[in-house]
């Protein structure tokens, strides 16, 4: 290992590049509901061993079952990795949820059912960010310039100029380019 290398720079730069795709589509909402798809579709198939005695929970239900958990798994990873359809797959995933309960030995014993009710709702409460700007106008009338803020400051007493053709006035930064808020 030589002077110039660093030991933990690829470590950091996967990190960072982890945080930023998760950053852009519904990761705990995906999470949720594939941690919940495991249970419903676990639980049926599975032998309790108390002792020498052998309980099974399989049920007739045990195929419904396995097909509620593999759609519930599918659309967790389907919010992961085509996002533009996260508000199709939250509500199928809170349907597939609620038919679990009649189905899958009480939704996966209420786990499976509450952890993918709670990622449906994630995902369908989930918005992508708006990307950051670099202007010098921030929201609530405050104008930067040179490294200082002012707050109630018009365009031209923070040193600029305004954009040819637009009227400058009190309100101009408050009118967020030209559109105002409803609210």
């Amino acid at each position: 290992m030589s002077a110039e290398t660093t030991g933990s720079c690829d470590n950091q730069h996967w990190w960072l590049r982890y945080r930023a795709w998760r950053g852009r589509r519904p990761f705990w909402a995906g999470l949720f509901t594939m941690a919940g798809g495991v249970p419903i579709m676990y639980f049926p198939y599975a032998n309790m061993h108390l002792g020498n005695v052998t309980l099974a929970m399989s049920t007739t239900a045990g195929a419904g079952s396995l097909i509620i958990g593999v759609l519930l798994v599918t659309l967790g990873l389907t919010m992961w990795f085509h996002s533009v359809v996260r508000t199709f797959a939250g509500i199928a995933a809170i349907l597939l949820a609620l038919i679990s309960i009649p189905i899958a030995n009480i939704g996966g014993f209420v786990i499976g059912f509450m952890l993918s009710l709670f990622g449906g709702a994630l995902a369908c409460a989930w918005v992508p960010s708006k990307p950051r700007r670099g202007d010098k106008v921030e929201q609530g009338g405050t104008v930067e310039h040179g490294g200082t803020v002012e707050h109630g400051a018009t365009v031209e007493q923070a040193g600029n100029t305004p954009e040819p053709g637009t009227a400058s006035t009190e309100t101009t930064v408050d009118a967020n380019g030209g559109r105002n808020s409803a609210g």
